[in-house]
């Protein structure tokens, strides 16, 4: 009995211990929360694509652009081989085979490359940016597959020892930091915050 009851004092001794280890834990962590996660989310999210993101995508959009002034209006040949990549070898890259709806496209893709970015990186209609840009990236990602035929390694794989794969490793980063702006907004620092917008959500 006395064993018994030596063994069930420890056991309840290291009950409490373990309570109040939680307890602290539980007061620490719903402290920090509640004073910056409300804000310090989607802000590192919105400074994380601005900072590996933003010129990486207007790089892309600047060598869509066509030659002079109006070059925004009109698309170089290589935005036709970078988004219907297929259909510009086979027409040994005339821009004039393509259908209006086509064009219509790529001049779209072109102007989103720079609008999106910049919308997500001020904090304008960041959850709209954010969910353009994902659908962006998935057509990216599918063009690249489909259409520039990426071999293996580019692709990559989850779940698997190597983490540098530009489609499936990278891309899922790109998401996850897009799908954070969806569902918390811009933050505070933002023109959502001075124009109203989400505003519960930017305190």
């Amino acid at each position: 009995m006395t064993d018994l009851s030596a063994s069930a004092e420890q056991g309840s001794a290291r009950g409490k211990a373990l309570g109040a280890i939680i307890s602290i834990h539980n007061a620490i962590f719903s402290r920090i929360d509640a004073a910056l996660s409300s804000w310090a989310i989607p802000t590192l999210a919105r400074f994380a694509f601005a900072a590996v993101l933003l010129m990486y995508f207007w790089g892309s959009a600047m060598t869509k652009l066509g030659d002079g002034i109006f070059g925004l209006f009109s698309p170089s040949v290589g935005a036709y081989a970078q988004i219907f990549p297929q259909k510009a070898e086979a027409v040994v890259y005339d821009t004039t085979q393509f259908s209006i709806f086509e064009k219509l496209l790529i001049l779209a893709g072109t102007w989103a490359e720079f609008i999106l970015p910049l919308l997500i990186v001020i904090g304008l209609f960041t959850r709209l940016a954010a969910l353009g840009m994902i659908g962006f990236v998935t057509v990216q990602s599918l063009t690249d597959i489909h259409g520039h035929h990426a071999d293996a390694t580019t692709i990559g794989a989850w779940f698997d020892r190597a983490s540098d794969s530009l489609i499936m490793d990278q891309r899922a980063f790109w998401m996850f930091v897009l799908i954070t702006l969806v569902l918390r907004g811009a933050g505070p620092f933002s023109v959502d915050k001075l124009l109203g917008i989400d505003r519960q959500n930017s305190k």
